[in-house]
């Protein structure tokens, strides 16, 4: 590991119990016009989870005696299920993907719905938290805004914690043992103090969000990541640990599309290249043997939200 990580990781890495409430509040009210938090929640078919930590986040972190979050926005990518409705019962405003920015027809992919939701939402301090997480804790939340409410010069915070699978500690995040980790080390070696780096809780500035292209897939995590660090440096960037993440786990062909997009996003970081064939062939064994499925990978970008004319007309109005 580098130096300049291994002080970074001194530096920048903290618990979520170095921040306690009382003191995140605090710096909130003490900031100069009064920063504000947004948090999203992109959801897809989530009506079994997404309910209870919207009830969460609305009990323990939007009351009138803790007012850390200012806005809560579940973002609906196409449900089939009841997940906008249970969000709207819980107290979450839901703003359907495709009425977003309708000029711009949508793309399938999580990317697209966060690069969308800048569009909706009005807080200084944006913070992404995926809606599939069970037992969910409003440390999530609170570990990673804290260090941006409490320290000017940090731009973006990560989430970090251990991730079970099937009952075994630290076996979640597959791809990001297989796939993002080994590339982020040999290609963005300032990036490899964090944890998590493809988790879906993080928090960042607006000011910087608004400037960084998104993947529209699931390369966004990575992409963020890496323009962020090129964007403002690896000082700007941290991670808290907010304890155990539990969730849905995907099945490995899942994880197959996941690993494909998440190379191609690092590919376009590295050379602005083309791929000669972005598409990735798995296998199914059907009655005459094993039968071929091709994918596309996720290739397509959103350009930085600071680009888009709507964008900074409701900006300026607002």
């Amino acid at each position: 590991m580098l130096e300049e990580v291994e002080r970074w990781l001194d530096r920048r890495s903290w618990s979520v119990a170095e921040r306690p409430l009382d003191q995140l509040l605090a710096a909130k009210r003490g900031a100069t016009r009064g920063t504000t938090v947004s948090v999203v929640l992109p959801a897809l078919n989530e009506e079994a989870t997404v309910g209870e930590i919207v009830t969460v986040i609305r009990r323990e972190l939007m009351s009138g005696a803790v007012p850390l979050v200012d806005e809560l926005v579940v973002i609906d990518s196409g449900s089939t299920d009841r997940t906008a409705e249970v969000a709207r019962a819980a107290g979450a405003r839901v703003e359907r993907r495709d009425a977003i920015l309708p000029r711009i027809p949508a793309l399938p992919g999580k990317g697209e719905v966060l690069w969308r939701s800048l569009f909706v939402t009005s807080g200084d301090i944006v913070c992404f938290v995926d809606a599939d997480l069970v037992d969910f804790s409003a440390d999530f939340v609170t570990g990673i805004v804290g260090p941006l409410l409490t320290d000017p010069s940090v731009q973006l915070v990560k989430a970090m914690y251990d991730r079970p699978l099937g009952g075994a500690v630290g076996q979640g995040g597959r791809v990001t043992e297989l796939v993002a980790r080994p590339l982020l080390n040999l290609h963005w070696p300032q990036l490899a103090g964090f944890v998590q780096p493809l988790g879906g809780e993080y928090a960042a500035r607006r000011s910087l969000l608004e400037r960084l292209p998104f993947p529209v897939g699931y390369g966004v995590e990575l992409g963020l990541l890496v323009d962020a660090l090129h964007t403002v440096g690896l000082d700007a960037l941290a991670q808290v640990d907010v304890g155990v993440r539990k969730h849905r786990h995907q099945d490995d062909r899942a994880l197959g599309r996941m690993a494909a997009a998440i190379y191609r996003t690092a590919q376009l970081r590295l050379s602005r290249g083309h791929l000669v064939r972005p598409r990735l062939t798995q296998f199914d064994r059907g009655e005459t043997g094993f039968v071929p499925r091709t994918h596309a990978v996720d290739t397509e970008e959103r350009p930085p939200m600071a680009s888009v004319a709507e964008y900074t007309r409701r900006r300026r109005v607002a």
